[in-house]
């Protein structure tokens, strides 16, 4: 994101996200952070934001994909994902620098997972 007012809001969802997971104040600060997305013409962040809040209505929970990694020999294994809170905070994390072409990458991976998972 691009503006400071919408990384604070990010900011502030995550301290909240480090208390619990509320489904009930989540879903509102994302519709927020995606009219901030609107706004600075980021189409990909908006969408995700949406995505991100239907995703959390529908489920009541942010169980987002489990990852491949390398370990140095180079065999692939699998991530076990994190708690709900874990996962949107990762999530926030990679919007917040959304400018990094990595973050953008995965940010997409992300979007396309929920919309498979929604739709």
């Amino acid at each position: 994101m691009t503006r400071a007012e919408s990384n604070a809001k990010i900011d502030k969802l995550i301290a909240q996200l480090e208390k619990e997971f509320n489904a009930d104040k989540i879903i509102p600060a994302l519709m927020d952070l995606r009219e901030d997305a609107l706004k600075d013409e980021d189409p990909l962040l908006a969408k995700s934001f949406r995505l991100a809040a239907e995703y959390i209505k529908e489920n009541d929970c942010f169980d987002h994909t489990v990852e491949k990694e390398e370990n140095e020999e180079g065999e692939e294994f699998l991530l076990e994902p994190g708690s709900d809170s874990e996962n949107l905070i990762y999530f926030l994390q990679l919007i917040k620098k959304s400018e990094n072409k990595f973050n953008r990458e995965e940010i997409k991976e992300m979007r396309t997972f929920l919309k498979l998972k929604l739709y």
